[in-house]
């Protein structure tokens, strides 16, 4: 990752299916540089999926030693979003997280150093 704090962004639109989620894994660690990312990715990908929506978007940005990894549908996720195993392993292995403002998509925040 950069050292000044400069960063990228990569966006990318998925068909809303299960079988997409293994090349959103591996699209988005390739961008990220982060060892857990595609594992954060899949369970983000997964809790959104839920929703059932017909596009998954996914978007990868950088900045210095932050990686931030968004996942949003077109629908709105369910008020309570299981608290399983995808959630504890989000929680475990990033920084920060949380569901986007409008309600159809979830984040994580995972550092490098």
């Amino acid at each position: 990752m950069a050292e000044c704090g400069c960063g990228q962004s990569w966006q990318r639109a998925f068909k809303g299916l299960p079988q997409q989620a293994r090349t959103a894994r591996r699209w988005a660690g390739s961008r990220a540089g982060h060892a857990d990312a595609e594992q954060v990715l899949g369970e983000l990908f997964a809790a959104v999926l839920s929703a059932g929506p017909d596009l998954v978007t996914v978007t990868v940005s950088t900045a210095g030693s932050r990686v931030r990894i968004t996942v949003t549908g077109s629908e709105r996720l369910p008020a309570r979003l299981p608290s399983g195993l995808g959630r504890t392993i989000v929680a475990a292995l990033s920084a920060r997280s949380g569901t986007t403002p409008d309600g159809c998509g979830l984040w994580a925040q995972l550092t490098t150093e």
